[in-house]
């Protein structure tokens, strides 16, 4: 992706289902289960730079010994940062008394990190601050194992103000307003409550307050304190939570937004954002891999009963589909055949662009995560050359000779490497014409791959969002090759509405379809629509999120997506350049072709899959009119 976006986190679970002594026996360390966590998350740094965190619970250890491990980093090398200092300790043992490192029992008893279940997160700071206190796994400490609670997750919730309201009324006093607390506070509270129910119940029945700890451990019941604490959350979610006596669970919102992947043996169950992650860390056939169904939670017992049970009602599915397009690591088999797909889908629109020219035509693309798109591209275009060959081959008949069956076969698409990005730039000049110009040159060129003033340059991209880097980076380098025309393919479609499920893609103004239907308004006279939806979306301001409607799709619906397309290209185009300038964009229903079982598109089409989101688009459009550059949720 060319404009660089953050967007939602990683998550990983891993739960040992038997002794440690059985992984040191089997693997060759009692270190097994940190291992594998690091390679969970390694494998997930792509989910998250900005902050990383691990948590280990130990199970059965007896009062008087500390039974939670955690750390969190938020430095730049946050993932390296943690893993070195859990693994410190084990590493200075190894020099002063190696033999130790295969003493289990001692090493659970006085080392961090050598208990039974481990939780991780990669953090994307969409929002808020990245204080260390903001990284996930975040705790609330009680003396009582089954009242501690640990969580972590792939979250944004679009009514964290009427959350907070909530825990007023339940008498709490929380002291942050954020998503991450209300939903630690939310399920504390009912957590807690449980507890108390429990308590009461085994007093009654005769226990003492020693037994009734254990008595309590086996009682809890995850899914009704998960039920009571999400039934009145909006937005979309992943949440991993761990108690301190070792219960488990991964949550996931009823509409399916965030991703979730688990797997479960005899040995082990794990749980991640994506599903090669599972597969590579744990070397397990994919087929094995399961996806945590919208609404349920998979819930583990510290006495190693493992369940998925439904603890909301799902929805219409609306998965995501930037996890498809741009997210996720296109190593998922079914995502690299839906990014070949997109590519595949829009090379008719290509073609048309072109007039079917494609012995002047050169095609490349942005790097890295549009290459899967390209290559369905190339094969389309192949596929196109072979039946141009096949039927002059045909037409010549008896014609045909070795020369012109090879000038035939010569017809083919030329794929160049034009684009390579060079490295993020980081600065701290603050002069906006220097910073432009080194922001300019985040891409080289390859001199030399087109001919100039002769080829049009075809380059696809995976999407556009705010097209800054276009305009400052991509076309003006791009055209120096000489190119007559510079067509920029976006393999999804033009993204007109803000996100508000965890990617980082708040503000309406920042989207280059919302300005260039902006700005047709304006130019056609027809500003009134501007007003009209302006003051619609303030007269639904104080109405509940469930009577909101989505009145900025009206400012979209006097143009084709095709003058939206070409304003774009007009916006995004550098007035020193030469070439003439088109951008495609991929159409909604070849989108939901390619990704048939993945219909979160709200940020293309406006259709939330929460009344939340209808009510943050509609704050978005008024922050835009009235100036105010904060977030709609």
């Amino acid at each position: 992706m060319s404009d660089q976006i953050k967007h939602e986190c990683g998550i990983a679970f891993l739960r040992l289902r038997k002794p440690l002594e059985y992984y040191l026996a089997e693997y060759g360390t009692p270190l097994w289960g940190l291992n594998k966590m690091h390679l969970l998350m390694q494998k997930q740094h792509n989910r998250g730079q900005d902050g990383a965190g691990i948590v280990n619970v130990k199970l059965g250890l007896p009062p008087g010994n500390k039974y939670i491990s955690r750390e969190r980093s938020n430095s730049d090398t946050p993932l390296k940062d943690i893993f070195t200092r859990a693994y410190e300790p084990f590493v200075k043992l190894e020099i002063q008394n190696p033999s130790l490192l295969n003493d289990v029992g001692y090493l659970k008893k006085n080392f961090r990190f050598t208990g039974e279940v481990f939780m991780g997160h990669l953090r994307y700071g969409t929002f808020g601050k990245n204080s260390i206190d903001s990284i996930h796994p975040v705790l609330r400490v009680n003396n009582w194992k089954t009242r501690n609670l640990i969580l972590a997750g792939n979250f944004n919730l679009t009514n964290v103000n009427e959350l907070f309201d909530r825990l007023v009324s339940f008498g709490q006093y929380p002291i942050e307003t954020s998503d991450t607390i209300t939903m630690l506070e939310k399920i504390g509270h009912f957590l807690d409550e449980e507890n108390e129910e429990l308590y009461r119940r085994y007093k009654y029945e005769g226990f003492s307050k020693e037994e009734i700890t254990f008595q309590i451990a086996d009682g809890l019941n995850i899914k009704n304190i998960l039920q009571r604490a999400s039934y009145d959350w909006d937005g979309g979610y992943v949440i991993t939570g761990l108690l301190g006596h070792g219960d488990g669970f991964i949550m996931r919102d009823p509409a399916g937004i965030r991703p979730a992947f688990y797997y479960v043996d005899d040995d082990i169950v794990v749980a991640a954002s994506e599903r090669p992650v599972i597969e590579t860390s744990l070397n397990v056939p994919g087929d094995k891999v399961k996806e945590l169904k919208p609404g349920h939670a998979l819930i583990i017992k510290h006495n190693n009963i493992v369940e998925e049970v439904e603890v909301l009602k799902p929805t219409k599915p609306m998965a995501c589909t930037f996890e498809r397009i741009y997210f996720s690591r296109g190593t998922d088999k079914d995502i690299y055949k839906e990014r070949k797909k997109l590519g595949a889908l829009i090379t008719p629109a290509i073609l048309k662009t072109i007039q079917h020219d494609i012995r002047n035509a050169v095609f490349s693309y942005i790097p890295n995560t549009a290459a899967v798109a390209f290559q369905g591209m190339v094969e389309e275009l192949n596929r196109f050359c072979n039946q141009q060959k096949a039927d002059q081959v045909l037409q010549l008949g008896d014609k045909l000779n070795k020369k012109s069956l090879e000038e035939i076969l010569l017809f083919t698409p030329r794929i160049e490497t034009v684009a390579v990005k060079d490295m993020k730039l980081r600065t701290f000049i603050t002069q906006d014409n220097q910073r432009d110009d080194l922001v300019g040159h985040v891409y080289d060129i390859t001199y030399g791959s087109i001919r100039s003033g002769k080829d049009k340059l075809v380059i696809i991209d995976d999407s556009i969002v705010r097209g800054t880097t276009l305009k400052q980076s991509i076309i003006s380098i791009l055209d120096r090759l000489g190119p007559t025309e510079i067509i920029v393919v976006s393999s999804a479609p033009q993204i007109r509405y803000p996100d508000c499920y965890g990617i980082d893609m708040a503000r309406l103004g920042d989207f280059i379809a919302f300005k260039a239907v902006m700005e047709l308004l304006r130019e056609t006279k027809q500003e009134s629509i501007i007003n009209e939806v302006y003051l619609k979306c303030k007269a639904q301001e104080k109405l509940p999120k469930e009577e909101v409607i989505n009145h900025v799709k009206d400012i979209y619906r006097p143009f084709t997506a095709q003058q939206i397309s070409d304003k774009i290209a007009e916006l995004v185009t550098p007035k020193q350049v030469k070439a003439k300038v088109s951008i495609i964009y991929q159409s909604i229903e070849d989108l939901h072709i390619a990704l048939p079982n993945h219909k979160g598109d709200w940020y293309f089409t406006g259709d939330y899959p929460t009344p939340g989101g209808n009510k943050v688009v509609n704050t978005s459009f008024i922050n835009y009119i009235e100036g105010k550059s904060g977030r709609a949720y």
